[in-house]
């Protein structure tokens, strides 16, 4: 869960510093006396929105480590981290992947991620509580869903996916300034402050709306991460362990960071639509009706 929102608020944070850079720098290649060339506004929006995005996928391991205190268990020094990371390694060998990094966090609430810049370079984390909380069975089932989203390549997909978005957010909000500036207030020389200001609220409103294909998109790979958790320590243990973590009431990670974990929080409404994960009845309905 921790790392979907992690990495989109790194990316619009990349994506906006490489715009202003861009500015100042006085590179507005889109820009012309006549007004803007659609063109080159392409190109601009989308070496502007892939490079956030890619940007954001490359130190994705790093920025989660920093962000959640991950301790990287390098030479495991106990039982239960040798079990983490033997756990860990026949997952991956058996999804086909190369071993991860394998790390613990300190927080109370049951729950882990895995992320990476691809699925040979990731990281599988979990939390204190997620040790202390859950049987043996249910968080290697919890392992298990974390290595498919690995094996699954899901944050590479989401790389591509939200650098697609970032480009047409781009795109339509400079358009829409630039036509609000030239009908609404009659702005025939270069752009006015009407231009910047209708842009920036502009890239506002579709960069809400766009999220909402980001995390539907997000919902759909939960879905297949937990058939490939189930595939890999069984459907029995990864029913248990989403019903332990119904049964606890798990807080949602940070929102920064509320991506690709185990749990997730809210449901209903509007407020569906801006969710990382689906609810977790409908997550073990899907498990049972697969049997």
């Amino acid at each position: 869960m921790k790392r979907v929102l992690l990495f989109l608020a790194t990316n619009m944070a990349i994506v906006l510093v490489l715009s202003i850079t861009m500015r100042l720098l006085g590179v507005e290649p889109y820009l012309t006396e006549n007004g803007l060339n659609l063109g080159s506004l392409l190109i601009f929006a989308a070496v502007m929105g892939f490079g956030g995005s890619l940007i954001s996928l490359a130190i994705s391991k790093w920025t989660a480590k920093r962000a959640m205190g991950v301790r990287v268990v390098e030479t495991p020094a106990n039982s239960t981290e040798f079990w983490l990371y033997e756990t860990v390694r026949k997952y991956s060998a058996e999804a086909g992947i190369k071993m991860p990094e394998v790390g613990i966090y300190d927080a109370p609430d049951v729950n882990a991620f895995a992320t990476g810049m691809s699925k040979n370079s990731s990281l599988i984390a979990v939390s204190s509580g997620l040790l202390q909380q859950m049987t043996r069975a249910e968080a290697e089932a919890v392992i298990g869903h974390e290595v498919a989203h690995a094996a699954n390549g899901d944050m590479v997909t989401l790389a591509l996916i939200q650098g697609v978005v970032n480009t047409f957010v781009m795109f339509l909000s400079r358009v829409i300034g630039h036509t609000v500036d030239r009908v609404v207030f009659k702005n025939e020389d270069g752009h006015g402050p009407a231009f910047f200001v209708t842009m920036i609220v502009a890239e506002l409103i579709l960069g809400v709306l766009a999220s909402i294909i980001v995390m539907w998109f997000s919902r759909q790979r939960e879905f297949r991460a937990d058939t490939g958790g189930a595939r890999l320590a069984g459907r029995s243990n990864m029913i248990a362990a989403l019903e332990r973590l119904n049964s606890l009431h798990p807080q949602p990670l940070p929102d920064k960071m509320a991506a690709f974990g185990i749990a997730g929080g809210g449901n209903g409404g509007l407020k569906r639509l801006f969710m990382t994960h689906p609810p977790l009845e409908e997550r073990i309905a899907a498990l049972k009706a697969a049997q």
